[in-house]
């Protein structure tokens, strides 16, 4: 039961309340950060209401603060251990960060305690069967893992008659068919399956060839162009396209992870990227984002997409190519350009982002993780991650990188802006946000950075999103996603 403070006043209770009707109107309206605030005002005058942290904790849930998230659910826990609503955000919050096992715990606990609670019921034996799918893949992980791409017989994959879609040259992508590729999935329709799967192994195998960490020269004058997130919005890819010129060996470009999830046209985001990829092999660079990896691409909605319009098959291949794509890249041996961010140790080099070993999931800690997962905060120091994964650093962690690795700036993205970008750290730590109008609801611009050899003075372009046919986001979501 809640310990009663005698310094909390009758005063106090009423306007802690009147601070939580506050927070619940911005959170009806979906204006989470807002929420938050009065929420967390709520909390400061009766730190003794479990239902305060609980509904701070789903407002958190909906900004994806997943590990504050988690705070406020324990938090909610530790004032009333009955309060069955906190086991069912904390569930949400480790299923968002792909911890089934504690979800599994949690849903647990709530059908103990209600038993005809059939949703409750249903999340459970949904974890349940992950947990237990989990287990089995480790449990023969020792055996030597067989490479999808080298197995997939592409040859005897016939294209019928009807198919008037791109179609490869002589197996080869060529600036012809990624145009009509284009215009194919600008009309909604389909890439066949034949090429599509030559396609994954093709740009898997340019992959595995390229570095952790790729260095990228260019020459003085010339402009290159860094994108952040897309996550499956595809028509507003294509409005950079415009905006900008489609990538060429003269319009080279860096797309800075999370190119898929979220947005319900991943699939003709990806394709598309990979086509360039493989067209421009030295003018077109990938970095991997949090959301290329099969945990996060299995909740968010990629697989899903992936098996409505192709095959598990391709979504386990998807797997295999995403553990392959470079982590970072380096401009002109000055500015390093990564998904999430710094790390948790001082002494990180680039030599040390070089050597490593990318092919496989996403870890929960190291360099490969940070790299990733982290963002920056306005206070020097670091601190946990309000995901739950990575860390959050200061200015001075900033200084001291690029210090010791005679950097002069630091590009990532990761993070929804209102303008699609933001300076912080004096100049030093630059995000670049891609998505406008992300998941149809966040009203941001989207943007890109040019930047020319020589000065690298970054220049910002931002956008507005731009019509897209009616498919909302998330649609090939989890059904779990219900809980969020």
């Amino acid at each position: 039961m809640p310990v009663h403070d005698v310094n909390i006043t009758d005063e106090d209770k009423m306007k802690a309340e009147e601070m939580k009707e506050k927070a619940n109107v911005f959170f009806k309206n979906e204006d989470y950060n807002q929420a938050v605030t009065f929420y967390s005002q709520a909390v400061d005058l009766n730190p003794h209401v479990a239902a305060y942290y609980g509904n701070r904790c789903l407002a958190y849930i909906r900004l994806e603060c997943f590990g504050y998230a988690l705070q406020d659910a324990n938090k909610a826990l530790e004032v009333d251990p009955l309060y069955v609503k906190a086991y069912y955000r904390r569930a949400s919050a480790n299923m968002a960060l792909g911890k089934f096992k504690l979800a599994q715990k949690d849903f647990e606990a709530v059908v103990k305690v209600r038993p005809n609670d059939k949703d409750a019921k249903t999340k459970y034996q949904e974890c349940r069967k992950i947990v237990q799918r989990k287990a089995f893949e480790k449990a023969i992980s020792g055996e030597e893992p067989k490479s999808l791409a080298e197995q997939i017989d592409i040859e005897s994959m016939t294209i019928e008659d009807d198919y008037d879609g791109p179609e490869l040259e002589q197996g080869k992508v060529t600036l012809k068919f990624v145009k009509y590729l284009m215009d194919t999935f600008k009309k909604q329709k389909k890439l066949h399956r034949k090429y599509a799967y030559k396609i994954l192994v093709d740009v898997k195998d340019l992959f595995c060839r390229l570095t952790s960490l790729v260095h990228i020269d260019v020459p003085d004058g010339k402009k290159f162009t860094i994108c952040g997130d897309i996550h499956g919005q595809f028509y507003d890819l294509m409005n950079i396209f415009e905006l900008n010129g489609i990538p060429s060996e003269t319009n080279p470009y860096l797309f800075n992870g999370d190119f898929v999830d979220r947005g319900s046209f991943s699939v003709e985001c990806i394709f598309t990227l990979f086509s360039f990829k493989l067209l421009y092999p030295d003018h077109f660079h990938m970095s991997r984002g949090n959301h290329e990896s099969s945990t996060m691409n299995q909740m968010y909605g990629f697989e899903g997409e992936v098996k409505t319009k192709y095959t598990q098959q391709m979504v386990d291949l998807f797997t295999e190519v995403f553990n392959w794509i470079p982590l970072c890249h380096c401009i002109n041996n000055k500015v390093l350009v990564m998904h999430g961010g710094l790390f948790e140790d001082d002494n990180v080099t680039l030599e040390d982002i070089s050597k490593v070993d990318r092919n496989r999931q996403p870890p929960e800690s190291g360099i490969m993780c940070e790299l990733l997962w982290s963002d920056p905060q306005t206070q020097c120091g670091r601190n946990p991650s309000k995901r739950g994964v990575g860390i959050q650093f200061g200015p001075d962690v900033t200084k001291k990188f690029l210090q010791r690795n005679k950097l002069d700036y630091v590009i990532r993205s990761h993070e929804v802006k209102n303008e699609g970008y933001e300076i912080q750290h004096e100049g030093k730590c630059i995000t670049v946000f891609s998505a406008p109008n992300y998941c149809d609801t966040m009203g941001n611009k989207g943007a890109f950075i040019t930047l020319k050899g020589g000065d690298l003075k970054p220049k910002y372009t931002s956008y507005e999103a731009v019509p897209h046919p009616e498919v909302k986001p998330m649609a090939y979501a989890s059904p779990l996603f219900g809980l969020f």
